[in-house]
């Protein structure tokens, strides 16, 4: 998917009028009946099907927070068809709306900025359940699945549901990963697509719990693993361009530990320091095409890397400085490119410079607990997202792009030694 992006200057973009605060809309039938109809082609395609487990609990008219893994844009098509007729109101991010913010609202998308606290986003979601008895539908992964496997939660999930005091629902989807991973560049593949429905927590059960118990709770509903289970069900992935792109998760070299010289191409990853070489089978395993394979599982492989970071980052090590190409976003008009500059990220977290020394951003790292990194953004390519409810920046590394992984594992890795240490 494209969006519209246009060169302006930082001031020109700075200057902008930030987007004013609209009250949710309760899409009426008409934007719910065109949803299931504009998604009907794309599940047809798949064989989707959906099995739905305890959903005989929740009343006809009832509202609920529906929680959904986040794998690929067929996601939201799933939920368009799955909960309908119920009215639905989307969690989404402030870029979905450029150039089309009018028809978002109508379908019942409330903007937000990611992985920026929103107190705003809570009185949203708030206003849709109590009065306007509409579902509200987020995904708390907040981004694709690098790996196939969950991604961080915050920690306020819990808190909130307690909060809202709505029933809980969780929608998981089986197949969408494999049939347009992020690190392919969303190519698809000839993948049957499912999902499983299913109620998990009631009102009743949701006040006689504590927050954190809720929080375990939501945590083990997001305990899956893709790759996993393309093996165990024996899903044949044959395309040959399987592998392209998988340098962007499998960054780092486990024979000579080099970093940003995996290449992913056709079928095959290929270390270009040590000439190391493996297959990712049509089954979702990593084979070595000579020698010892050192992880056979994506999800291990990438797990590893994240103890390389760990270890880095204890020792003192961890750290970088990349030239980077800016865009911002202030509002629903548009994606700018503002210019050139640096990014740095360390301990204490991230400072970007640029366009002709008038951008000075700093982000601390007591702010993050995860990192909005990726891969193939808006066809433009590899990007690290920061920024607040004035500005967010989009950076995009023009030499070593893997550090858009490695940031996001150092950035979760870093937040939770602050967590342990408090």
């Amino acid at each position: 998917m494209k969006v519209k992006n246009a060169q302006r200057s930082y001031e020109e973009v700075l200057a902008m009028k930030l987007p004013e605060h609209q009250k949710p809309k309760k899409p009426n039938m008409f934007f719910r009946t065109l949803m299931k109809v504009v998604s009907a082609p794309d599940l047809i395609a798949t064989g989707f099907k959906c099995e739905k487990i305890g959903m005989e609990r929740l009343g006809k008219n009832e509202p609920a927070l529906i929680l959904m893994n986040h794998s690929s844009f067929i996601d939201l098509e799933i939920a368009a068809s799955v909960l309908y007729p119920r009215p639905l109101n989307i969690v989404a991010t402030l870029d979905a709306f450029i150039g089309k913010a009018w028809l978002m609202r109508q379908i019942g998308c409330i903007p937000t900025r990611k992985f920026v606290i929103d107190l705003g986003l809570i009185k949203d979601i708030t206003r849709c359940i109590k009065k306007n008895k509409s579902s509200v539908l987020m995904y708390p992964e907040a981004g694709y699945s690098f790996d196939g496997t969950s991604t961080t939660l915050p920690d306020s999930l819990g808190k909130f549901v307690k909060m809202l005091g709505a029933p809980l629902v969780m929608l998981e989807t089986r197949g969408a990963f494999h049939r347009q991973p992020l690190y392919n560049n969303l190519h698809k593949r000839k993948i049957k697509v499912s999902a499983e429905l299913r109620y998990v927590l009631s009102p009743e059960e949701i006040s006689n719990m504590s927050a954190e118990k809720i929080g375990e709770i939501i945590a083990h509903e997001f305990s899956f693993d893709n790759f996993k289970w393309q093996q165990e069900n024996k899903i044949r992935v044959d395309e040959p361009f399987r592998a392209e792109g998988l340098e962007r998760l499998l960054y780092k070299c486990p024979r000579c530990l080099s970093e940003g010289k995996t290449q992913g191409q056709g079928i095959h990853l290929t270390c270009h320091a040590c000439s190391k070489k493996w297959e990712l089978t049509e089954y979702g395993f990593m084979k070595a095409t000579e020698g010892e394979t050192e992880f056979p599982h994506v999800p291990d492989w990438y797990a590893w890397e994240r103890q390389c970071v760990k270890r880095e980052l204890e020792n003192g090590e961890y750290g970088f400085c990349e030239p980077v190409d800016i865009y911002m976003i202030v509002n629903a008009k548009g994606v700018y490119n503002v210019g050139k500059g640096e990014l740095s990220h360390g301990k204490d977290g991230f400072r970007l410079t640029g366009c002709d020394g008038k951008l000075e951003y700093v982000q601390n790292s007591v702010s993050l607990y995860t990192l909005n990194s990726d891969f193939y953004w808006y066809s433009i390519g590899d990007v690290i997202g920061i920024g607040n409810h004035t500005a967010l920046y989009y950076c995009l590394p023009t030499e070593n792009k893997a550090v858009v992984t490695k940031a996001r594992l150092a950035t979760e890795e870093i937040f939770k030694d602050i967590k342990g240490a408090k």
